[in-house]
């Protein structure tokens, strides 16, 4: 049974809709969106949390989609397709704006869809988190845990729910183990590949109300970033690890690829304190 790990991650789109940071006009999006110094920031984190996870899976039969406007600034478009080249596991989908972001979503995942896989795993991705490297395959391995929901539904969920948040403020990145339910990271939707729906088309802090699914918390999965440049930094329903370990440095580095001590020393350099969000960081 071929079962397919596609994944989209959102790099600076241009677009309308979609994010709860509002902009007036197309073009104020754009001058935030492209501020040199807010895509040096996406690309930092990038680059230390996002890809060490991906590059490194045990499984490399995945897809991740790489999504981002056309008209994305030099060098920042040249670096992603010369990732995409050094990774055949890494798709670049260039989608011009668009009003509907459900709708730009769907247009860059649908023709990475394997039409002859019996499942596909789909899951969203932030450009500033992390998945361990046994992501892939730890989520094709638990298939099987969600197949009386598929074979009776049609659809179902698996949320690796253990993970690491970073909080990034002026005075370093705080590490904290926590338990969060439906985070949207690591949040995998089942369905096959001729469903009409995309994994963006269910919000994943509601993802029970759109079908039934498993969550698994026996190991760390995600690490999720909280930074200033968050869309919302919200942390939604969360409670510790029992028992964590007093340094999570040699989790992040084992299981994420992750150097916490490098992104401690750039969140202090950077001296950027949390964003004026109403739930920031809570």
């Amino acid at each position: 049974m071929r079962a397919q790990l596609l994944g989209l991650c959102r790099f600076s789109y241009l677009g309308g809709r979609g994010f709860q940071v509002e902009h007036q006009s197309l073009a104020e999006r754009r001058a935030f969106l492209y501020d040199p110094a807010r895509l040096k920031r996406r690309w930092d984190w990038f680059q230390a949390v996002t890809l060490p996870g991906l590059t490194a899976q045990t499984d490399p039969d995945f897809t991740m989609v790489v999504m981002t406007g056309p008209d994305l600034p030099s060098p920042w478009l040249d670096r992603l397709h010369a990732l995409s080249a050094a990774h055949p596991q890494i798709r670049v989908e260039l989608v011009p704006p668009m009003e509907h972001h459900r709708a730009a979503c769907a247009a860059a995942i649908r023709p990475h869809i394997d039409p002859g896989a019996a499942w596909v795993g789909q899951f969203k991705h932030d450009d500033d988190d992390g998945l361990a490297v046994d992501f892939v395959q730890r989520a094709r391995r638990d298939l099987r845990l969600a197949m009386p929901m598929l074979r009776r539904d049609g659809r179902s969920y698996c949320d690796y729910m253990k993970g690491i948040i970073l909080r990034a403020t002026e005075t370093g990145v705080e590490a904290l183990p926590r338990h969060v339910y439906v985070t949207g990271v690591a949040l995998v939707v089942w369905q096959p590949p001729e469903a009409p729906e995309t994994c963006i088309d269910f919000e994943h802090w509601r993802i029970g109300s759109h079908m039934n699914g498993i969550a698994v918390n026996d190991r760390p999965m995600f690490v999720r970033a909280v930074h200033h440049d968050n869309d919302s930094g919200a942390l939604g329903p969360n409670y510790p690890w029992t028992d964590p370990p007093a340094d999570l440095a040699p989790i992040l580095k084992r299981r994420f690829g992750i150097d916490l001590a490098a992104l401690d020393a750039a969140a202090r350099t950077a001296a950027l304190p949390g964003a004026d969000r109403p739930k920031w960081g809570r």
